[in-house]
């Protein structure tokens, strides 16, 4: 039997290959658990992963479109952005939903945590429903050209289930409130 709470990997030395300030890379000598030398890169994120799904009394909600420079190509996904460590995280997520939608909720509900891609990385994440919204307009940073669009909730559930929306947190959120409507709980 394993021991879950046991580390296998035995670090043998690490050294910071890049930093800037959204991310760092660590490079690690290590012993593999089987006891063979090997090297293991880590990406660490400075900030919290946060997305927001808005919803409306009517179940429509909202997508925001950029161009993703990684994928070298244009994305469709839910406000969402980074939020400060020292930050409420709820607090983070009522800036981005405004700054990238012009969207303000009263009724916040945490619906998911989540390590986005754990084998490489150790980026958090955490995704709300936002509901009972007001609007005003948008706020997006510099390096933000975003689109913004308003859709019934089932065809970005079409969208992610035809893989026309790719994004992680997008998808994590479109799945989990299809499963806590079909279960009642909103």
């Amino acid at each position: 039997m394993i021991d879950e709470e046991k580390n296998p990997w035995k670090i043998l030395n690490e050294k910071k290959m890049y930093s800037n300030p959204w991310i760092d890379v660590t490079e690690f000598n290590v012993l593999n658990p089987s006891g063979g030398k090997g090297i293991y890169g880590v990406v660490h994120f400075h900030n919290t992963a946060i997305g927001i799904l808005p919803l409306d009394e009517n179940n429509n909600t909202w997508l925001v479109g950029q161009y993703r420079f990684p994928l070298n190509q244009y994305c469709w996904e839910i406000p969402e952005g980074g939020g400060k460590k020292n930050i409420p995280l709820l607090e983070s997520a009522k800036r981005e939903l405004l700054e990238e939608t012009g969207i303000e909720a009263k009724q916040w509900t945490p619906i998911i945590e989540t390590h986005l891609s754990n084998s490489a990385m150790d980026e958090f994440g955490i995704i709300y429903i936002a509901r009972d919204l007001t609007f005003k307009n948008s706020e997006p940073e510099e390096t933000e050209q975003l689109q913004v669009r308003k859709l019934p909730f089932d065809e970005v559930y079409e969208m992610v289930m035809t893989g026309k929306i790719t994004d992680a947190l997008t998808q994590l959120a479109v799945m989990k409130t299809k499963l806590l409507m079909a279960e009642g709980k909103i």
